[in-house]
């Protein structure tokens, strides 16, 4: 299921076509029409970047550096209509690539997706912004959702884990830094201060958790070093097989909260939708979740979460565990 949004720096490239001769994807080609997109120019080498805060959809998203970030969501793909298209981070999307697309981390950046379906997993290269339709985590490249096994039903439930900056296109250093990145070509400088930022939990016993949204200042980007990665943590299409729940169940959580009044509040107002309270602890202190469900399948999630839309919440999200 292709994503049904545009990049906001989704614009045509002119940049080559970056063919995947000898691919063991059981991708068809690209179309005439996608190969003709790409023009037989020098392609973009890219750049290392945070980003600047950002809307789309009346939902503020805030890029920082994120080194604990470890999230479970629906994962989507995209695919031909994007081939040959600038990322946003300057390089080139090609859809027999691994790669992927998020809201919030660095670019680029590597991470493992996990299938929480099946146990499939593999190092993904996040190069990308998206996606920003119901909730989605993560937008895979079609070529690695091919791999996780999920291209064809179009969504699947899925772990997110940071593992480090990546190197630059085919394998080269890693990317300078540019802290004015393309996508954020918006005056962000009239937006007001954000009332909620999206912050990672660490799991708890073992099991994949989402994201809080906690009460906190704009963050100011910080580039950090560049990392040296392990072999089994790069984008090498390598998949394995890890052990995973024998159920996850999905919810879509309208927020959490550090103060029981707020959740609370948040709380009656989605009672009519089975809204109830949750409680983890993080660094010694309770966080109170606001969530409905759990809910049966996807199209259920995508319903309720529209549905929690339609009442002024818009920093909602759907998470598995």
């Amino acid at each position: 299921m292709n994503r049904s949004f545009t990049t906001l720096t989704g614009f045509a490239a002119t940049s080559v076509f970056l063919c995947a001769c000898g691919s063991t994807s059981s991708l068809p080609p690209p179309s005439p029409r996608a190969i003709e997109k790409a023009a037989a120019t020098p392609a973009p080498t890219g750049s290392y970047k945070v980003g600047n805060p950002y809307q789309v959809g009346g939902v503020w998203y805030y890029p920082k550096e994120q080194p604990n970030y470890d999230e479970t969501g629906i994962a989507s793909w995209y695919g031909e209509d994007f081939h040959g298209r600038l990322t946003a981070d300057g390089e080139v999307f090609d859809r027999n690539a691994i790669s992927a697309a998020h809201p919030t981390l660095p670019m680029p950046v590597n991470v493992r997706v996990t299938n929480l379906d099946n146990g499939k997993s593999i190092v993904v290269r996040v190069n990308d912004r998206g996606p920003y339709v119901n909730g989605r985590v993560i937008d895979l490249s079609e070529h690695a959702a091919d791999l996780l096994g999920y291209r064809l039903q179009g969504t699947a439930k899925v772990r997110v884990t940071y593992l480090g900056r990546a190197d630059g296109p085919g394998g080269g250093a890693p990317l300078p830094a540019d802290e004015t990145p393309p996508e954020i070509a918006m005056a962000v400088a009239a937006a007001p201060t954000p009332p909620v930022v999206t912050q990672a939990l660490p799991p708890v016993s073992g099991v994949p958790v989402e994201a809080a949204t906690l009460a906190k200042a704009m963050p100011v980007p910080v580039p950090l070093a560049p990392v040296v990665a392990a072999p089994q943590d790069l984008p090498t299409g390598q998949v394995n097989q890890l052990a995973v729940p024998a159920a996850t169940s999905i919810y879509v959580q309208a927020g959490a909260y550090g103060s029981l009044d707020n959740a609370k509040r948040v709380a009656e107002k989605l009672a009519g939708l089975g809204a109830k309270i949750s409680t983890i602890t993080r660094d010694g202190k309770p966080v109170y979740r606001v969530r409905i469900g759990p809910v049966s399948d996807v199209d259920q999630a995508d319903t309720t979460l529209n549905n929690v839309h339609d009442l002024g919440h818009n920093d909602v999200k759907i998470v598995v565990e």
